[in-house]
């Protein structure tokens, strides 16, 4: 990012330069990667001629001038179509942008289009989509990872240099992990929400993927901050403890990185936990002490978080109802059928499934027994994150999942597995904390890249970012580019940093 923006501004390039590299790339690599759902090549156009009609000093002022970004179609923009990758919002164009948009615009960022996902976040492969399933650059038999894969495809395959995603139970930290890059998971109320189609309220959270943790902190700075359009957007920060860390050859000299022993057991990768553990060892090298504690209630997570998000979804997706925007049936003899057809030819069978498991754990005589108990165990969860912390350690280092990337089509057909997936990235979801997933290394096999989560305390995304830059000062795994050679030469497309 930083050697691009040099470019510009010296005028060794233009910003409509890279659009139309950008614009070829995508032409060649879209019909087998499927990461953009909608990509305009004229309004990319447009926008970069724009940017280079800029004088010299608003160029100097914008600190993403030029600067290509790919945006998950569950944010909202007003010059490309959201879908959230249902038919049921087919070609639906918003009226207004969302605010991490604006503020994308606002900094200079050239956007590139809408990326694919699984229908309204709702999966952890990119493959429930009504657009086809996105396919991981490293090797396009697996997937990238969900609900946001097709932000991180687009970025793995240098399609775009950075790229916005919704993360509700682990949907930037796991295609992170399984593409090769840095993806953070702010703290509940940190990123706006507004212009964001809603999944399930109280865990949605915008987020950021980047090559590195550091251009991954500059996007998250720039669109952050309140917003009073947003009711859950938190107007200041609250005070946190300042962790002093760093000395000499010891960077990471005073941080206390816990390990929490519910998440080290059978069911994990061999793969995974191995790549954990070098990476604890490399924590430890760096003057970090390597702490084990105790996440007790972490076995609850998986069945409280699938009770949480689906009725939440059932009530915020019962605004599709055919009458007001969206997909309507015209098959419909009269208005309950109308509601009916709607939904059932709008709607997948993820997004269907999940729909009628909230609507049951809130309907009356179950909201009790089912809704009302998973509220009492996510306010466990949050407790144990906040006794570890504040008597334990600094940060929580952990898998970001239980396996490294699979093949297309092996697990659509089994909810469960698909469902266990989550195991480490939802409890950071019904707890609010913020996590940053990086990568850690390559399966032995077929080479494909494996991430590491840190999980932090509430608002201390920059000691997150701080421990993440100095891991990859480290290591070189950030540096390495998913092998595709389909595209074209894309000599701006430096090395992250």
């Amino acid at each position: 990012m930083s050697k691009l923006r040099s470019l510009y501004l010296t005028g060794e390039t233009t910003v409509t330069a890279v659009a139309q590299t950008v614009a070829a790339k995508i032409k060649l690599l879209n019909p087998v990667i499927n990461c953009f759902l909608n990509f305009d090549p004229d309004i990319m156009l447009s926008a970069a001629r724009h940017l280079d009609s800029l004088p010299q000093e608003s160029r100097e002022r914008l600190p993403l001038f030029g600067i290509p970004v790919s945006i998950k179609d569950m944010i909202l923009t007003t010059d490309q179509p959201t879908t959230a990758g249902s038919a049921i919002l087919k070609n639906f164009l918003s009226p207004y942008d969302a605010t991490v948009v604006k503020r994308l615009r606002a900094a200079g960022a050239l956007i590139t289009g809408k990326t694919n996902l699984d229908e309204f976040a709702m999966g952890a492969s990119s493959e429930t989509s009504h657009f086809g399933a996105t396919r991981n650059p490293w090797d396009i038999e697996y997937v990238p990872g969900g609900s946001s894969g097709g932000s991180a495809a687009s970025v793995a395959s240098q399609m775009s240099f950075a790229s916005l995603g919704t993360d509700t139970g682990g949907s930037v930290r796991q295609p992170a992990s399984f593409c090769n890059l840095a993806g953070i998971k702010p703290t509940y109320g940190r990123l706006s929400r507004y212009g964001v189609i809603a999944y399930a309220s109280s865990l949605d959270q915008v987020g950021v993927f980047g090559r590195s943790v550091t251009e991954t902190e500059l996007i998250y700075d720039l669109i952050g901050g309140h917003d009073p359009l947003d009711s859950t957007s938190l107007r200041t920060e609250p005070d946190i403890r300042k962790i002093a860390i760093g000395k000499p050859g010891e960077p990471l000299h005073n941080l206390r990185v816990g390990l929490p022993k519910e998440y080290f057991v059978s069911g994990v990768s061999s793969e995974i936990a191995k790549v954990v553990a070098e990476s604890a060892e490399i924590l430890k090298s760096m003057g970090a002490t390597l702490v084990d504690v105790s996440l007790p209630h972490t076995e609850l997570a998986v069945p409280a978080y699938y009770i949480i998000a689906p009725a939440e979804a059932s009530s915020n997706l019962s605004r599709y109802d055919g009458i007001r925007y969206g997909h309507r049936s015209l098959t419909a003899k009269d208005l309950n059928e109308l509601y009916c057809n709607s939904r059932s030819e709008g709607f997948g069978p993820e997004t269907r499934r999940r729909i009628v498991i909230g609507s049951y754990v809130l309907s009356s005589g179950y909201y009790d027994a089912f809704y009302r108990k998973a509220l009492k165990v996510r306010s466990l969860i949050q407790n144990d994150f906040l006794k570890a912390f504040s008597s334990e350690c600094d940060v929580i280092l952990s898998p970001v999942s239980p396996s490294p990337p699979y093949k297309i089509g092996e697990n659509i057909s089994d909810p469960l597995t698909m469902y266990l997936g989550d195991i480490f990235t939802a409890p950071v979801n019904l707890a609010g904390l913020p996590a940053l997933a990086i990568p850690g290394g390559f399966t032995e096999n077929e080479k494909l890249p494996i991430g590491i989560q840190l999980i932090g305390s509430p608002w201390q995304e920059k000691l997150l970012f701080s421990i993440g830059s100095f891991f990859q000062e480290a290591t070189d795994w950030h540096t390495r580019v998913a092998p595709i050679n389909l595209s074209p030469d894309y000599s701006l497309n430096e090395p992250p940093g």
